[in-house]
């Protein structure tokens, strides 16, 4: 077309002209911008940190203060501690020394200008721990210190009453971990002092503090969202104005913020009615508080700390509506209960409100390695029972986030326990493999399973910022299944729990998430049980989850399995206490006037079970923890002796001889075994060997729960013979074994029936090795893998002969470790008498001074296999023996109970123990750990005396209930006792045994925990006695026995753990020798635990 037309008017407001240059963002440098507005450093006197308080009064006209110091590092509670002599303080004071306790009483009058304001609260820093309580005596709000948790919102109407009011905070001179003298870790420092610098009157700039958590957040999502993302660019645009609109001073510009801020947040983050927008969540968000019930602090602060963090978080719960919170640990909650009632009835009525969630089922988070298999159930049974008889409920959920490895039989003893659902994280501290699964169904040795979920947050202490909500997300594994999580928030270890600033945190993620997207939707309010619930019902409806099979490996802390010695051994022998205390005193309360202990042995497995915790029983915990632990084992020993006595004397025989008694010994196995024991010399009469100035050797043949007196040995018995030959070894001999002894290690083992020779040639089995021990920086948890380039042998030591038979022959071995250690062992072998003398004993007694050395033995045995057996808790794991994958190599030291073996095809060898737990096998090579020194957390962990024997159990055949019945003999040797001598003793303690032999072992045997006559109340009562059996199939394979008992059995039932019956058995009666019996078939499948009680 031509020109000459009219221009037509598309008048945009768009400028023709533009002389004003703008540049892109340069994305760096505004980051830092957003940092610095509300960062402390220069800045913080004209940034957002500025805006913080409006007024803040400490003059002595409105705030005055007085102390009491309480002597000798004792811990008064408060009715006790406010009859002290207070006087005059001030801040700037310091108080000490490490572990002593100030109580302050603090008068304050709320200044009248004050009044009009939203909130006014107190603000108390002393740098330690503290707590407040009313003039009352009720804990109310913990202090944490160091600025953090500095305040406490006390009652709004002192704010107008114009009056003086009194209340009083108790100071601990500790941290939240504890006195280091370092980095956490360090031995504690006695000497710290702690300054109190703050004790003011404030009013929160509640805007200006909205705002900094509203601008955290934005700020967050403009680091972490991806760059290149229009959220990541809206976030940082967003930021950059309210750093442009904000003027120091001006609490106008701080409204603005805010609205700028809604932008991006969303209208409803000030209240819980974010998470009412009815959109759905993915990640569910759950209030916690893990306080190690002991570790860098003795178990008299943890006590404390629950009441601290506990009062805290049911204030919190007052302010914010969503909140719910969970915390386990039944020790934890009963300690409230006793010290605090006030502060429990608050947490029981939260409880009942559905606030407050106890949750674990267990009495604490306890270790899982260490602990015997009936350990493991009384967690379970004295936890359910606590929950049960305090909220009338019992947990759903198993509870172990901070546990240094999981049994693989767990999840059978959850199921038995009545929980169907498993907690934890620690696997994500891996530091050579990555677990593969976020959500997924663990399945015990005997096939049990249980839903486990492990946070993708990886962290059971998140401090809920965006990241955590984001990882819950982006770190899933198990997002082919199922795309929600939880994520668990709160101050943990020492304590503390959620802040308001992390409720506040995760209000503005649910609001940010409505608003723009990206960020996973966050979600408060429900339990940890409902979102299980949710994902037990996909799994129901079809979407199965993926399965892993056998132990939960933790690939890190393997030094735990060795460290605090003498505290490993205490827990060994408590269990073996226990085992024989609860059968005598239950068969003495059924056939006498014997009245069952059932408090004293409640009250003793609580503190064995106390002191599983998972710091304390793996050693890793400060020094002044073991001098505790030394004490509470010497009062259990001491208490378990005399109920054992009682219930002995009860029965008809005695631990101290009387005139016209006679030397027996007592087996509480339920197999036949024969033993060379020690008899008073004035009580013997069938011996042919002299032990020491005041024993003799005998040779008790035992039946299965039976007692014997010394057998009569004719002149054709087997012996046992010890010679020195000529090139300097020693040769001990019976009719099962060989062993050539040269410098103390074991050059040759010959098993006669088959000229089979256990040591390879050139190879010395005894041989003690030396390994640096210097961890990537976790001293008494980690032994790292490079710990092997490391090895020395020990030198020869200087060989004796000991005894010299006929029944026993023994040798001395003194070896020299270093300038300061030395270990003294005696070799010894039995003769092979009707059982006895099949495997070779090595009993040590050392003195250990090292420093970051680590001391195992080794046995290097003429077998092949890629996979070694250890027992476990009622069965056994395999392991592997080579390094094929990192999987397998990061295997390099495990966990075993009282033996482990290596076997081929028809023949092995079995390394018992009798308070040892760490063990490794490389290719042929069985590595028993024996001792090691750390210095961190205790400086002198491990140092001084100990005692500890092994075995050498060569073995024909696969591996089978011989290796189970040695160790646990080998762990409980037959006990002598006293009986008149006209009493027949053949059925004492032969009331329940088992027809014939079998995989199946009966590991306790009790009274029924709420039998009328026994019963200590807090639970319903049932009528009648009971006997409760507990068994377990221990080799793998299904098995059947028969229980035979001379009770008068009314009716049998199977139950679980916590006693429930859940299936009615049938029995018979049958006439036998003796009487008429009462028999009952058992069938268990592999590796099945099985408790039935007998209704008598």
């Amino acid at each position: 077309m031509g020109g000459g037309g009219q221009p037509q008017s598309q008048e945009t407001g768009y400028p023709q002209l533009n002389f004003t240059p703008k540049g892109a963002q340069i994305r760096d440098i505004y980051q830092n911008r957003i940092k610095n507005f509300s960062s402390g450093g220069q800045y913080a006197g004209v940034n957002l940190r500025s805006m913080f308080v409006t007024d803040r009064e400490s003059s002595k006209d409105y705030v005055q203060l007085e102390v009491c110091s309480i002597p000798d590092l004792a811990r008064p509670l408060f009715h006790e501690a406010i009859k002290g002599k207070f006087k005059p303080t001030s801040t700037g004071e310091s108080f000490g020394p490490s572990w002593s306790t100030h109580w302050f009483r603090i008068i304050i009058t709320v200044p009248k200008r004050m009044k009009h304001h939203e909130r006014v609260q107190f603000n108390w820093d002393s740098n330690s721990e503290g707590l407040v309580y009313t003039e009352e005596g009720e804990a109310v709000q913990g202090l944490t210190g160091c600025g953090e948790r500095t305040e406490w919102v006390f009652p709004q109407a002192w704010k107008t009453d114009g009056k003086m009011h009194v209340f009083y905070i108790e100071m601990a001179c500790n941290g939240m971990f504890g006195n280091a003298g370092g980095d956490i870790i360090q031995p504690p420092n006695p000497d710290r002092t702690f300054t109190l610098s703050t004790a003011d009157i404030v009013v929160p700039n509640l805007e200006g503090v909205g705002l900094y958590i509203d601008f955290w957040l934005i700020g967050d999502a403009s680091r972490e969202h991806p760059s290149d993302s229009w959220e990541a660019h809206e976030a940082t645009q967003v930021c950059n104005e309210i750093v442009n609109t904000f003027v120091p001073g001006d609490q106008e510009s701080v409204l603005k913020c805010r609205k700028i801020a809604a932008r991006y947040l969303g209208d409803d983050i000030r209240s819980h009615k974010v998470y009412e927008t009815g959109t759905k969540p993915l990640v569910f968000a759950i209030g916690h508080c893990h306080i190690d019930t002991t570790w860098l602090w003795p178990w008299d602060e943890t006590k404390r700390k629950v009441a601290r963090s506990w009062a805290t978080q049911c204030a919190l719960m007052d302010l914010y509506p969503e909140h719910r919170f969970t915390c386990s640990s039944a020790q934890q909650y009963k300690w409230l209960e006793k010290y605090y009632p006030k502060t429990f009835e608050r947490v029981r009525q939260k409880v009942h409100e559905g606030k407050f969630q106890f949750i674990g089922g267990s009495w604490v988070e306890h270790d899982t390695n260490v602990p015997s298999g009936e350990s493991l159930s009384r967690q379970f049974i004295l936890g359910q029972r606590y929950f049960q008889s305090r909220f009338g409920v019992r947990c759903q959920t198993f509870w172990l986030p901070d546990t240094f490895g999981y049994s693989a039989q767990l999840p059978q003893l959850c199921r038995l326990a009545g929980m169907t659902r498993f907690f934890t994280q620690k696997l994500s501290w891996n530091n050579i493999n990555t677990f593969p699964h976020t959500t997924f169904n663990w399945i015990s040795l005997d096939g049990s399973q249980v839903l486990c979920h492990m946070p993708p947050s990886e962290t059971y202490t998140a401090d809920a910022h965006f990241g955590d909500v984001k990882r819950s997300m982006s770190r899933h594994k198990s997002l082919d299944q199922d795309n929600t999580s939880l994520l668990v928030f709160g101050k943990g270890d020492g304590g503390g729990g959620p802040t308001p600033e992390m409720l506040e945190k995760l209000r503005r993620c649910r609001g940010m998430s409505d608003k723009i997207g990206l960020l996973p939707r966050v979600h408060m309010g429900n339990s940890v049980d409902e979102f299980f619930a949710s994902l037990e019902k996909k799994e129901l409806a079809g979407n199965k989850f993926v399965t892993w099979y056998g132990e939960l490996y933790f690939e890190l802390h393997r030094g735990t399995y060795t460290t605090q010695s003498n505290n490993k051994k205490g827990n060994r022998n408590a269990e073996i206490l226990m085992r024989d205390l609860e059968m005598l005193a239950a068969y003495a309360s059924i056939r006498s006037s014997f009245k069952y202990p059932k408090q004293d042995i409640d009250d003793m497995w609580e503190d064995i079970c106390l002191m599983h915790n998972h710091d304390c029983l793996p050693g890793t915990c400060i020094e002044m923890v073991y001098r505790d632990t030394d004490k509470m084992y010497a009062a259990l020993f001491k208490k378990g002796s005399k109920i054992i006595e009682e219930a002995s004397d009860a029965l008809g025989f005695s631990f101290k001889p009387d005139s016209g008694m006679v030397p027996v010994a007592m087996n509480t196995h339920g197999w036949k075994r024969t033993e060379i024991v020690k008899v008073p010399k004035q009580h013997a009469t069938n011996h042919c060997q002299t032990a020491d100035d005041k024993n003799v050797y005998a040779v008790m043949q035992c039946d299965a729960y039976g007692i014997a007196s010394p057998a009569v040995l004719t002149e054709s018995r087997p012996t046992v013979s010890v010679m020195q030959t000529s090139d300097g070894s020693y040769v001990i001999q019976n009719d099962v074994l060989k062993a050539t002894i040269l410098d103390g290690a074991v050059t040759s083992l010959i098993v006669m029936q088959e000229n089979r020779e256990v040591i390879p040639p050139g190879k010395k089995a005894n041989q003690l090795v030396i390994y640096d021990d210097k961890p990537l920086y976790w001293q008494a948890w980690d032994v790292e893998v490079y710990h092997f380039e490391t090895r020395q042998e020990i030198g020869p030591g200087s060989v004796s002969i000991l005894e010299t038979g006929p029944i026993r022959v023994s040798l001395l071995v003194v070896t020299k470790i270093s300038k300061h250690s030395w270990i003294k062992t005696i070799i010894s072998l039995d003769a092979a008498i009707d059982g006895a003398g099949t495997y070779l004993t090595f009993d040590s007694e050392i003195e250990w001074r090292e420093s970051m050395k680590f001391l195992k033995v080794e046995f290097p045995v003429d077998v092949v296999n890629t996979e070694a057996k250890y027992e476990t808790q009622y069965g056994y794991v395999k392991r592997p023996t080579h390094f094929n994958t990192t999987w397998d190599m990061a295997k390099f030291e495990v966990c075993c109970q009282k033996w482990a073996d290596l076997s081929e095809h028809g023949f092995g060898v079995s390394i018992l123990n009798d308070c040892k737990y760490g063990f490794a096998t490389a290719g042929n090579t069985m590595r028993l750990s024996l001792i090691r020194a750390p210095k961190a957390p205790d400086a002198n962990a491990d140092m001084g005396r100990h005692t500890f024997k092994y075995a050498m159990l060569p073995h024909i055949g696969a591996v089978d209930v011989a290796t189970v019945h040695a160790a646990a003999d080998f762990n409980n040797p037959l006990k002598v006792c006293f009986v008149p001598g006209s009493l027949d003793t053949e059925d004492l303690l032969n009331t329940v045994s088992c027809k014939g032999e079998s995989s199946i072992i009966i590991d306790v045997v009790k009274r029924g925990e709420d039998d009328e006559d026994v019963s200590v109340g807090g639970l319903p009562t049932r009528k009648g006695r009971s006997i409760m059996l507990r068994m377990y199939e221990s080799l793998g394979g299904r098995a059947s026995t028969v229980l035979r008992t001379k009770l008068k059995v009314k009716k049998v039932f199977k139950t679980n753990l916590l006693e429930d019956d859940l299936e009615e058995v049938g029995f018979k009666e049958v006439q036998v020798e003796g009487g008429v019996r009462c028999e009952i078939e058992v069938k268990l499948r592999a590796f099945e635990v099985a408790t039935y009680r007998l209704q008598l």
